[in-house]
């Protein structure tokens, strides 16, 4: 794709004009440690720099230095050295800042990147600031970054009332085709949230833009979203977080690889090319984790090479390999039991498909294409619906 101008962030774009309320405000940062420019520079010193009045930072799930690994895992509350400033913690005692951390604060400043996902948690710890920002009457302000899997591709079904959890917390689909400031337009208005917020765009992007089309620097947002490519496979391979099958954590490549010490690798590969998926390339492999599930097992699998980023639907990859997997090795297939990112009751499966009757009818051995077809018409109107909340085009 050929791009006539250089992809700036909203972090650059604020910094490069500065308004009056920077340095007038006493300002609050949720941050991580790919908050930065396009020259690496972290956004907490600039911002001081430009002589903003920071008084706290705010980190997400796994640390404002990205050092814990997932799924109830917590940090606790720190001091950044280079700021020596308070860092408050929204994955440990508490998920969502308290009225108190809150109260000191004009503005909270949000710089977070994020990969287009309903289950990776950036966005729900966001809008949990929305809802308390608005309470408090405090103002938001989202410096925007871009959407790895690009603007246009959304898929999968939309996210049913009585499943939300910290990992889906507002009606999107699995890939919801937003930028962060985006989520947080649709959040204020589709919650009713009346928050004082405000998002500053980036210049350059374009909705079909895929990470290398900006030319930006990758930075791993968490520790196994090591590239771009995992943020892509992610929307599909995260589901093997609920069953007894490595996704890759524990491996140099967590959510490109697979596979667990039971899987017949002819079988499965059979019937994933059955399949007919567009865009990705299954190659066998073995490979033994270092932590997490299969801790020191030979673990028979694949890597999924992607070749082609427009036709590669990462849902239908998910829902088809979670159908094999059932189908192939239904005597040492298991899903996982709950707790899982804070919910005590519903399978973590459940939870991250976001409807637990697709559990069952993917159980049943349902068409995966018939199901999909199921949930079009909500996903056109979820489509229609944040049209209204898009900064960018093209």
């Amino acid at each position: 794709m050929t791009k006539s101008t250089k992809t700036r962030l909203g972090c650059e774009v604020l910094l490069a004009n500065p308004p009056s309320w920077l340095r007038s405000g006493r300002l609050g940062l949720l941050a991580h440690q790919a908050s930065v420019t396009s020259s690496f520079e972290h956004v907490g010193p600039l911002i001081a720099r430009a002589g903003g009045k920071l008084s706290c930072l705010f980190s997400p799930q796994h640390g404002i230095h990205g050092v814990k690994q997932a799924n109830m895992i917590e940090s606790d509350d720190d001091v950044d050295q280079t700021l020596d400033l308070p860092v408050f913690s929204l994955y440990g005692k508490t998920r969502q800042p308290s009225p108190e951390m809150l109260e000191t604060l004009d503005i909270l400043l949000i710089d977070l990147q994020d990969v287009g996902t309903r289950v990776y948690t950036y966005g729900t710890t966001m809008g949990l600031c929305l809802e308390q920002a608005a309470k408090v009457g405090i103002k938001v302000v989202v410096l925007d970054r871009p959407n790895p899997i690009n603007g246009e591709g959304m898929e999968g079904n939309i996210l049913r009332e009585d499943h939300r959890s910290f990992v889906g917390r507002y009606p999107i689909p699995m890939r919801h085709g937003l930028t962060l400031g985006e989520l947080a337009r649709f959040i204020a208005g589709k919650m009713r949230i009346p928050c004082d917020l405000e998002v500053i765009p980036m210049e350059g992007w374009r909705r079909g833009d895929f990470h290398p089309d900006t030319d930006l620097p990758w930075v791993l947002p968490s520790p196994n979203m090591p590239s771009w490519e995992t943020a892509l496979l992610y929307p599909g391979m995260v589901l093997l977080e609920g069953a007894n099958v490595s996704e890759g954590r524990g491996t140099t490549l967590p959510f490109h690889l697979f596979g667990a010490p039971f899987i017949d690798q002819r079988k499965l590969l059979q019937f994933l090319n059955e399949c007919r998926l567009e865009g990705v390339i299954f190659r066998p492999v073995c490979f033994e984790p270092v932590f997490d599930k299969w801790k020191g097992e030979t673990c028979y699998g694949f890597q999924s090479h992607i070749t082609d980023w427009e036709k590669f639907r990462p849902y239908r990859l998910g829902l088809s390999l979670i159908q094999g997997l059932f189908r192939i090795h239904g005597e040492d297939f298991r899903w996982l039991p709950p707790p899982y990112e804070y919910e005590w009751e519903k399978l973590p499966i459940d939870i991250l498909l976001g409807d637990g009757g697709l559990r069952e009818k993917l159980e049943r051995g349902d068409d995966i294409e018939g199901l999909e077809a199921s949930w079009q018409r909500e996903l056109a109107e979820y489509r229609h619906a944040v049209e209204d909340c898009f900064l960018y085009r093209g």
